[in-house]
């Protein structure tokens, strides 16, 4: 059996003056080819200024479809089935059924209908390749995922300088994120 290295869903928002040239589909295809992610699923939400929203494709037929299951559009598929899988998503948090960190089908609910008019949301499940061996190893001992998540930098300006002392770099938090 082939071990899912960890998956992350990450929300980007977009204000009505952002420009969409490709360059951030660009970066997810250069890290795919390094081995470092892999995009499983992508969906990106625009907010009309009459107030509906509407999805645009990525890459291929069918892309968007998982992501908008958790979001309860239920694109590609019908509402049971969306609604089978916002339940099966929660369920399978950690095995116990337990909801233990990240988002729930409710929460990236409220995030697509919380969009303003003119305003868009990218959403990007990606299984982090990088970190499967470690992953399975912490499994094997019997450990499990407690928390995850991206410090911004505002978080990390207090531990700025040790940071930098640690990696050898000039750049600070701000700078890099």
């Amino acid at each position: 059996m082939t071990t899912l290295g960890p998956v992350q869903l990450v929300t980007f928002g977009f204000g009505p003056d952002a420009t969409f040239e490709g360059r951030v589909l660009e970066e997810l295809a250069t890290l795919e080819r390094s081995g470092q992610i892999r995009v499983l699923d992508v969906l990106f939400l625009r907010k009309a200024t009459d107030g509906d929203v509407e999805t645009l494709d990525y890459r291929s037929e069918g892309m968007g479809e998982t992501l908008a299951a958790l979001l309860g559009l239920g694109l590609g598929s019908g509402p049971a089935e969306a609604a089978g899988a916002q339940e099966s998503a929660v369920a399978e948090a950690d095995g116990s059924g337990a909801r233990q960190f990240g988002f729930t089908p409710d929460d990236l609910k409220t995030l697509s209908e919380e969009l303003l008019p003119g305003t868009a949301a990218g959403f990007l499940l990606l299984e982090h390749l990088w970190a499967k061996k470690l992953l399975e190893a912490v499994r094997e001992t019997g450990g499990r995922p407690l928390a995850e998540g991206f410090l911004t930098a505002e978080a990390l300006a207090p531990v700025e300088a040790e940071l930098r002392a640690a990696t050898g770099s000039t750049d600070g938090p701000a700078d890099s994120l």
